[in-house]
């Protein structure tokens, strides 16, 4: 993945809060970085099939500012998120597998709300709030964790460790 232009585990970058954006003041530079997401992600895709739907925080790329993109499963529009954060999460969980373009060779498994609610603006800089279930809520979650430079590992509960890819399939 580093061949593709993604930080990987052990930069700095990743693990320090994202700088959000003034928006609409800084819609150009949240345009820009928006952009270099996309053509990340298709430089990703185009050597690995995300059947689950994928996701990309900006400082994965090493832009340090709070816009994250998800591509859901299938042939859906991909999601972009302007200063998200999570207001609300629903009180049921599941605890499913995750991977990270930053450390792709291991899976964890990882608790997570089914349902969110993401606050988060538009290039404009008017507010919304979104709902996201399921897997979309995971897939959000995990951006939202790099844009506050949490990577997943930290929300594994005790004395589980992440396992080699090659194990998960």
């Amino acid at each position: 993945m580093a061949a593709m232009g993604i930080v990987q585990e052990g930069d700095e970058i990743l693990t320090r809060p994202a700088r959000r954006y003034d928006l609409p003041a800084e819609a150009d530079d949240a345009r820009r970085a928006v952009a270099q997401l996309a053509s990340a992600m298709g430089r990703v895709a185009e050597v690995h099939t995300f059947g689950k739907g994928m996701g990309l925080a900006a400082p994965q790329i090493g832009i340090d500012r709070a816009a994250a993109m998800v591509r859901p499963p299938g042939d859906a529009d991909p999601v972009t998120l302007l200063n998200p954060a999570i207001i609300e999460e629903s009180p049921e969980t599941d605890e499913q597998y995750e991977g990270c373009l930053s450390f792709f060779d291991v899976r964890g498994k990882i608790p997570r709300p089914l349902t969110i609610h993401v606050e988060h603006q538009d290039i404009d800089g008017n507010t919304r709030i979104t709902v996201f279930e399921r897997g979309m809520a995971r897939l959000i979650a995990h951006e939202v964790d790099h844009l506050h430079g949490v990577l997943y590992r930290e929300r594994m509960n005790d004395g589980v460790d992440p396992i080699p890819v090659t194990e998960y399939k």
